[in-house]
């Protein structure tokens, strides 16, 4: 049966790395035990204490969240408050609670490329600074006859994913040659004598973070008592992963006409907008969540428009200033698809792992924010 550990491990391998979470995230695990047994998941963006106790009532294992349960360290843990009591009941009912949150937003596939789908934009990249990988090539020489256990070892670790293909390598085969020294216990060869074998080259790719473990892992299953092993730095090309996202209509609007779409493809019946509203809008940026932090990198863009939520007073003077277009669809109404893309891809992956387990979508969630 699957665990909550390997819940997350899929998460994190496959939907939401964690070196892609923002310094003052709070990404992760909130409450629960990775041992924990899941048959059941529910996703949501909020773990508010209605959306906690649906998931306690349907006898759910784990919830996963867009945003945190805890953002900053806790000084006590009262069961009074609303923190303590969703804390109380998720150990009560053993409902472990996980938060996928900038993370999810700034990975190729993630909510800021979810929202842009939405717009129907074309040529989408990173609207602020891309995530540097930092990614290694890693190489590793064994015996011909163990290079399924190689292989086999890689694929259990965070080696070799390529956008979203993974357990990605290339090998070929060809002649090691070596003398063991004093002290050695060679697999192969006797001391102190010239050694050829056949071997294999597998190469892999891997991040910089997440080297050490891969190497560790794999010499676990390596027979020579000191494997023979490569690491060489890549140079970083264009980037698909960081905040934000910037792309191009097929065919350009009047504003009034983008803003409907907007609209339609949010299920939205109003929405703020400020600036030049008699523009024809072609390149669109736009920002999940509460995107003010990056009105700076749109007003550096070419983009027409900017599409976010929570922006301020002053964000719509600076793109008043600049002649340019933003509209404000809300926080709520730009990240509420992270729990259906969620439900999807972890639905599919459980079925590629074998895991019977149900995963739901949150319905009952509603933007706190209502027009009168």
């Amino acid at each position: 049966m699957a665990t909550v550990g390997d819940i997350i491990t899929l998460i994190e391998k496959h939907i939401a790395r964690p070196h892609l979470a923002e310094p003052w995230d709070n990404c992760g695990l909130q409450m629960g035990d990775r041992s924990w047994p899941v048959r059941k998941i529910v996703t949501a963006l909020d773990p508010l204490w209605d959306v906690v106790d649906y998931a306690c009532s349907i006898k759910a294992d784990l919830l996963v969240t867009h945003h945190p349960l805890i953002f900053k360290p806790m000084k006590s843990l009262d069961f009074s408050n609303p923190l303590g009591r969703i804390i109380s009941q998720s150990h009560t009912h053993s409902l472990a609670i996980y938060s996928a949150h900038t993370n999810f937003d700034s990975t190729k596939g993630g909510l800021n490329d979810i929202l842009a789908r939405k717009m129907g934009l074309t040529g989408i990249r990173v609207l602020g600074r891309p995530v540097d990988p930092e990614r290694l090539k890693l190489v590793i020489f064994a015996p011909l006859d163990h290079k399924e256990n190689i292989l086999g070892a890689l694929s259990e670790t965070a080696a070799g994913i390529i956008g979203n293909y993974t357990c990605c390598s290339f090998l070929c085969k060809g002649k090691g040659r070596f003398t063991s020294g004093q002290g050695a216990n060679p697999f192969l060869g006797i001391p102190g004598e010239l050694t050829d074998v056949d071997e294999v080259r597998i190469e892999t790719l891997v991040l910089k973070r997440d080297a050490q473990g891969v190497i560790d892992h794999v010499a676990k299953v390596h027979p020579y008592d000191t494997m023979a092993y490569d690491l060489y730095p890549l140079v970083s090309d264009s980037c698909l992963e960081g905040l934000g996202r910037i792309g191009r209509l097929e065919h350009p609007l009047p504003f009034k006409a983008f803003v409907q779409q907007v609209k339609d493809s949010l299920g939205l019946d109003t929405v703020k907008v400020a600036g030049n509203r008699d523009m024809m809008i072609g390149s669109v940026a736009l920002c999940t969540g509460s995107g003010s932090g990056m009105i700076g990198d749109f007003i550096q863009s070419h983009a027409d428009v900017y599409v976010s939520g929570d922006l301020h007073y002053h964000d719509a003077r600076r793109v008043e200033d600049a002649g340019r277009t933003l509209v404000d669809v809300g926080h709520f109404a730009s990240e509420i698809p992270m729990a259906q893309a969620m439900k999807d891809a972890l639905t599919s992956l459980c079925g590629q792992k074998g895991f019977s387990i149900a995963v739901e979508a949150c319905a009952m969630e509603k933007d706190p924010f209502i027009y009168i």
